[in-house]
């Protein structure tokens, strides 16, 4: 018996699917095209018309956190200093599709994974990022927009929980050849992991936070500066160390300092130790992922962001 891909659809959707289900609930839209966008974990993308990309959930936990996208972003993109996606059409289940969905006028750009930037080309990018983070996590959004959101549902806040799995992504990579136990960055990510593992979870006032803020999520477009942040269904009140994990899985050096610069300043130790540990799992799941898919810009950009999370 094989074994089982964890990152395997519950439900595929190709495009001739996407575009009957569209046909039947839209007619607005002329169908002209529909291409694939994005894969990932819980959603499929397809562009419609060069114009609205729709998300189709992959497995039923998606459902609720599409829900929450719902609720989140008409009211929280006019606060932002970048794009987000805002929800114009809604669709139903219909036929053998068994779950809703939603379209959004596109947010263009690649995902940060796919753009090549080397450390200089990031620091004005690290900037915004810094910048919009500032904005998204003022108090006045968790009180004007977070009573529908729940508090860290995933406990990515603590390092605990998400340690242990970091190792089990680098372990699984170990097992095809693609990560090297014993080398220094190995051993760099258990100290990093040992270190934060005593910490209790946060206990300060929370705010809104995009909740899966990684290499995929971030958008740049062909002068290296961001132009949109995608895919908010793991938003929720937290500690902020959930959302400045990117500063340690994306930038580093220069870039690093200028993202802290622009939201606010350097970190204290704890919430720096959080941030580091979910860096790390989150990369250490996107390596994995690319390197099972098959997606090789993906894995080596997230194998360099686990490097990047303990320097």
């Amino acid at each position: 018996m094989p074994p089982v891909n964890v990152w395997d659809a519950e439900h595929a959707l190709d495009a001739d699917q996407a575009r009957q289900l569209l046909a039947a609930q839209f007619p607005q839209l002329a169908l002209d095209s529909v291409e694939p966008l994005g894969v990932g974990f819980d959603n499929t993308v397809y562009l419609v018309d060069g114009e609205w990309a729709f998300r189709f959930p992959r497995r039923e936990v998606a459902v609720p956190l599409m829900a929450r996208e719902l609720g989140l972003l008409p009211g929280l993109a006019p606060r932002l200093p970048l794009a987000v996606p805002v929800p114009e059409l809604v669709g139903r289940p219909a036929g053998s599709y068994p779950w809703p969905f939603w379209g959004a006028r596109q947010v263009p750009g690649l995902e940060l994974a796919d753009a090549g930037l080397n450390d200089e080309d990031r620091v004005a990018l690290g900037a915004q990022v810094g910048g919009f983070l500032a904005a998204l996590h003022q108090p006045a959004v968790a009180g004007d927009l977070g009573g529908h959101l729940p508090h860290d549902p995933m406990r990515r806040g603590t390092p605990s929980t998400r340690g242990p799995m970091a190792r089990d992504f680098l372990d699984r990579l170990a097992g095809r050849g693609s990560w090297q136990p014993g080398s220094a960055t190995d051993r760099a990510v258990d100290e990093v992991i040992a270190a934060a593992d005593p910490l209790e979870p946060p206990d300060g006032e929370p705010v809104v936070v995009h909740g899966d803020l990684h290499l995929r999520h971030l958008l740049v477009g062909p002068d290296g500066l961001a132009t949109g942040v995608i895919d908010w269904g793991d938003s929720c009140l937290a500690d902020p160390a959930l959302d400045l994990s990117l500063a340690f899985g994306a930038f580093r050096g220069p870039a690093r300092a200028a993202l802290l610069a622009a939201y606010g300043g350097p970190l204290d130790e704890e919430r720096e130790l959080r941030a580091r540990v979910l860096a790390l799992c989150l990369c250490a799941a996107l390596a994995d992922y690319g390197d099972v898919e098959g997606y090789s810009a993906l894995r080596a950009e997230a194998l360099a962001g686990v490097a990047r999370a303990v320097t």
